[in-house]
């Protein structure tokens, strides 16, 4: 493969430096790929609702679509909602619960989740809204956060999948179970590998699901370290290549820039949901510490290099990553779920 253009990614970069509406960070955002599966992943179906609420794919995609349109930056923001939904105690919607006045925070207040998109909530809420209207109290936030990344993924330019549902809401949602269950933009390898582990996600459930990062944006202090102090050393790591180095430099300072300024975490196709994040990788120019870890590790690499050939590849592995992690810790029934009328509120 061909390496990317530098006189373009550097461009690119320089220009999507300075956005400050959309709203990116690092994300993940994850038993046998083919053969075992999670034992709740068979509880989930396609068809669940095929009886109570047989539009509501279509009633999710009126939505979506729309949404793409008026804010493209939508889509990333879902799809890294949706992994932070899962990591952090199973595909619940907890996430999507706001914080009472007065009691404890939720997950969408604590400090790692302070850069999710408010179109991706908004977006959410307002598909859950038209499906309460057709299928009143039917359809779990849970099930539409995952229909919503999905369609996202696909109005980027990536796969269309179908999407197994039957999750219910979870009943908590706690800020201070997320710096345990998210991986960090300086985690290492063995860290990453380790937290995917144990959420049931193998080595390549990881890499294949890093490669969301091929849209989407990073905020300066998720790299910043990388250009200045890798490692404690005073430096910039070496790793990065000296002209996307400069074009990050240029709009995040080493201390006082704007917290909004963002990069891409593909500066190549930033907009476009495909598979040149892998050959980014291969030319040095990932943005995150935990992205470009990815290549450099030897057991990871192989991956990175295969996926970085075949985008077919890429999007089939991708749907079967997706719909793995989507099993993650799945609530089902009074006991352990409610379904929400409103996403944001406990029932």
């Amino acid at each position: 493969m061909s390496p990317p253009s530098l006189s373009l990614c550097v461009s690119l970069a320089a220009l999507l430096l300075v956005a400050t509406a959309s709203r990116g960070g690092p994300g993940p955002a994850p038993a046998s790929r083919n053969s075992t599966r999670h034992q709740r992943q068979r509880q989930l179906s396609v068809n669940y609702y095929a009886k109570t609420c047989p539009d509501l794919n279509r009633l999710v995609s009126s939505i979506t679509s729309q949404q793409f349109r008026v804010s493209p930056v939508t889509g990333p923001g879902t799809i890294r909602l949706f992994f932070h939904d899962c990591f952090v105690d199973g595909c619940d919607g907890s996430v999507l619960v706001s914080s009472k006045p007065g009691g404890a925070a939720a997950e969408r207040d604590a400090e790692e989740n302070k850069f999710l998109a408010e179109e991706a909530f908004e977006s959410v809420n307002k598909a859950k809204a038209l499906v309460e209207s057709k299928c009143p109290g039917v359809v779990s936030c849970a099930d539409i956060l995952a229909i919503s990344a999905r369609d996202y993924v696909h109005l980027a330019g990536g796969p269309y999948y179908d999407v197994k549902v039957g999750r219910w809401d979870g009943k908590l949602s706690m800020a201070s179970r997320i710096k345990s269950n998210l991986p960090r933009a300086n985690s290492t390898m063995a860290e990453l590998i380790s937290l995917f582990s144990s959420k049931g996600l193998t080595l390549e459930d990881l890499v294949i699901l890093s490669g969301a990062h091929t849209i989407g944006f990073a905020h300066c202090e998720h790299f910043l370290t990388r250009l200045y102090n890798y490692k404690g050393t005073q430096r910039s790591d070496p790793s990065v290549d000296p002209r996307l180095l400069k074009a990050l430099k240029m709009s995040c300072p080493s201390f006082g820039g704007n917290e909004d300024v963002v990069a891409p975490f593909d500066v190549t196709t930033p907009f476009v949901f495909d598979h040149a994040y892998y050959g980014n990788l291969e030319s040095n120019l990932g943005v995150l510490a935990t992205d470009q870890a990815l290549y450099s590790d030897p057991r990871s690499m192989p991956l990175v290099k295969n996926l970085a050939k075949d985008k077919q590849k890429f999007f089939q592995e991708f749907a079967l990553a997706m719909e793995k992690m989507g099993s993650i810790g799945v609530k089902r029934g009074r006991r352990h779920g409610e379904k929400r009328k409103d996403c944001s509120l406990h029932g």
